[in-house]
């Protein structure tokens, strides 16, 4: 049984979704608990998983209500104890803790648990950050296996005396992107000049992810290249500061969320992430396996993903920094292009769908051997 706050677009709905569609039936009755999306949110399922069946709590949502929050408990425990799942496997904070203390509740023998990042910095303040670390210590004592998308991830949660290292497993995002229009036909889709330099952000438009240093480094990059455009693909509660951004006049394309974003990528020259905090963020995974050369904050397990000087180039949460960066990348050609060539290799080879569902099969077989219920890990016949 995996459950999941909600389903908006980002990273751990594409991680559930293609797990739901890509373990082998044959070994695994998988059933997907939700809540429903924010007003300010585009839900994944609706807009690139339509096949992935989804069984909603209402009350399971990114709000924190405490009578929402024990009503979203209790059905969870009813349908653990109804459904009578071997593993629980849970997804995003909020889910993690609902889903792991219905898993208690309801005697789940087995209770795993990814961290798709972490909420130890920039989230919170201080007072509240210390009770989010001593709740998931809590947690993480009730837990079996926890897996975290990165190292960096993984070691950062340790630090903070969640877990222990052998509770740890490392599972690194993985996604499959389709084929893109032409850059020219991409480009005339979008409403963009054929000759233009684009750079793109594709993400939530919220705090954490900084629109307001990504506009910051948009003003900067357009003093130094004139015929830089900038496309922002998402949405989010802070997408009126980007509305409002009047200097930046045509130079600025707001996409809101999109379905294609393969179009977006075929339409850009390199993406542009300025967080302050991320896990290992699928934006630029997809990137690279369109051959995008990423500019990014070194944040979480960003470094992971985009190898600096090779496949793109990292920075500290530095307006100047990233522009030079950014500028760097877009006035040589011939970088733009090694550098797209090998993220394309790098992350075809890391982060294909393919092996997330493997590496996901051969942890729950070995769960599943350690407790008897299979004589042996079984080889994977996945469907993907």
């Amino acid at each position: 049984m995996r459950v999941i706050a909600r389903m908006n677009v980002g990273g751990p709905a594409l991680q559930v979704s293609t797990l739901m569609r890509g373990l082998d039936r044959e070994l695994f009755d998988q059933r997907l608990f939700a809540g429903f999306v924010g007003p300010d949110e585009a839900d994944y399922v609706n807009q690139r998983a339509p096949d992935v069946q989804v069984c909603r709590v209402p009350t399971l949502g990114r709000a924190v209500r405490p009578t929402d929050d024990l009503r979203a408990l209790w059905e969870l425990t009813t349908a653990m104890r109804q459904f009578r799942p071997h593993i629980v496997h849970t997804h995003t904070a909020k889910a993690g803790a609902l889903g792991r203390a219905a898993a208690v509740l309801a005697r789940v023998p087995v209770r795993v648990h990814t961290f798709h990042g972490h909420l130890l910095r920039g989230y919170f303040s201080p007072a509240k950050t210390r009770l989010v670390v001593q709740t998931e210590r809590r947690l993480a004592s009730v837990t079996d296996q926890l897996v975290a998308v990165g190292r960096t991830v993984r070691d950062d949660l340790l630090t903070a005396g969640i877990g222990r290292p052998a509770q740890y497993a490392v599972v690194p995002p993985g996604t499959t992107l389709a084929p893109g229009p032409g850059r020219s036909e991409a480009r005339r889709q979008l409403g963009l000049p054929q000759d233009s330099l684009v750079v793109a952000y594709v993400g939530r438009v919220t705090k954490i992810k900084r629109p307001d240093r990504f506009l910051a480094v948009a003003r900067e990059v357009r003093r130094a290249v004139p015929a830089a455009r900038f496309l922002v693909c998402g949405d989010g509660d802070l997408h009126g500061d980007l509305e409002s951004a009047a200097d930046l006049d045509d130079s600025l394309h707001l996409l809101g969320w999109r379905a294609d974003v393969e179009t977006v990528y075929a339409a850009t020259d390199m993406v542009l992430l300025t967080s302050d905090n991320e896990g290992m963020p699928v934006s630029l995974i997809e990137a690279g396996l369109a051959g995008v050369p990423a500019v990014a904050t070194n944040v979480g397990s960003v470094g992971e993903v985009v190898h600096n000087g090779e496949t793109g180039l990292l920075a500290g949460p530095d307006v100047e920094e990233l522009a030079q960066h950014t500028i760097q990348i877009l006035r040589d050609d011939q970088l733009r292009g090694r550098m797209g060539e090998q993220a394309r290799m790098w992350t075809t080879q890391r982060f294909g769908a393919e092996r997330l569902v493997q590496d996901t099969h051969d942890l729950y077989a070995s769960v599943a051997a350690a407790h008897g219920w299979w004589q042996a890990p079984l080889s994977k016949g996945a469907n993907t």
